[in-house]
């Protein structure tokens, strides 16, 4: 039936008036234009072509193949061209799931450079506060995953991005802004900020409070850093965080937990993936972008010794 062989002669018909010069023009003996178009005029019941003395005329059939013709060949040139910056992995859809939510602003110094590096490539960013991101990444629903927890499973891997020290973060005159660090019994009592997730994937819970038998006085979540922030300038709580989250935020008292609660945030993917260029565009661009990195906005907090 109708193929895109068939489009390139009726055009080419059209364009130079004879077989002789079409079938030079496709780079094809004139005896097989002819059966070709034989062929397709024999399935489809109808003439194409007619004999105009020397030369040739398409019929009205023709004539209506012809004006489709030249709207098809350039989207199948199109469309051929789109395939191979897939194939040479130019082209995409990169889809990021992120279970670090803090990391939506370093996500920021991530974005721009890459998309404009990458112009052929599409993003797509699914944040939840309740993500498996692990089985996101198994299922085919994202293609790469930010956490700070990587996990074994098989045909996955994790690539370690930058390494971070979580803090306590609190007002200026708060009864510990001058300690030297914290221990899991000053925060007994406490107003804990937190993001809204299962307390169980929290550090500041799982690495500091529970370990030490330590409970606060009140949790409380907040869904967005900055409201988070604002409330504890105005000493309604108390929370943890990244350094370099916080690091900018006006007076806000960054301490350390304990002898230090370090972290370090990684990318997974699946690892027959790990060679499309634009996934590994993106882990290069994570790498430079990371805190300290040199596309890294800088700011002036620092943990107190």
């Amino acid at each position: 039936m109708l193929e895109r062989k068939h489009l390139a002669i009726i055009v080419a018909l059209k364009r130079f008036g004879s077989l002789t010069a079409a079938a030079e023009a496709l780079y094809l003996s004139q005896s097989a234009l002819s059966h070709s178009i034989g062929r397709l005029e024999a399935a489809l019941g109808i003439s194409l072509w007619q004999k105009q003395g020397r030369g040739l005329r398409l019929t009205r059939a023709g004539e209506r193949l012809y004006q489709q013709a030249q709207k098809i060949l350039p989207q199948f040139a199109q469309l051929e061209d789109e395939l191979r910056h897939f194939a040479s992995g130019r082209r995409g859809l990169l889809r990021l799931g992120m279970e670090c939510h803090p990391c939506y602003r370093w996500l920021l110094t991530v974005v721009e450079p890459y998309l404009a590096a990458w112009p052929l490539v599409d993003m797509d960013l699914k944040q939840q506060f309740q993500f498996k991101g692990a089985e996101a990444l198994l299922h085919y629903e994202i293609d790469l995953l930010i956490t700070p927890d990587p996990v074994e499973r098989q045909g996955l891997i994790f690539r370690p991005v930058f390494p971070y020290e979580q803090v306590l973060v609190v007002a200026p005159g708060h009864r510990l802004a001058e300690r030297q660090r914290i221990e899991p019994a000053d925060l007994a009592g406490e107003v804990l900020l937190t993001y809204p997730v299962p307390p169980e994937r929290l550090d500041i819970f799982s690495a500091f409070l529970w370990p030490a038998g330590v409970e606060v006085g009140a949790h409380k979540t907040v869904e967005m850093t900055e409201i988070m922030l604002q409330m504890v300038a105005a000493r309604r709580g108390v929370t943890a965080l990244p350094l370099w989250l916080v690091q900018g935020y006006g007076p806000l008292r960054a301490l350390r937990l304990g002898n230090g609660l370090f972290k370090q945030i990684h990318l997974g993917l699946r690892q027959e993936e790990e060679t499309i260029d634009y996934i590994a565009g993106f882990i290069q661009q994570a790498l430079l972008s990371s805190p300290g990195g040199p596309t890294f906005l800088s700011y002036s907090l620092s943990p107190n010794p």
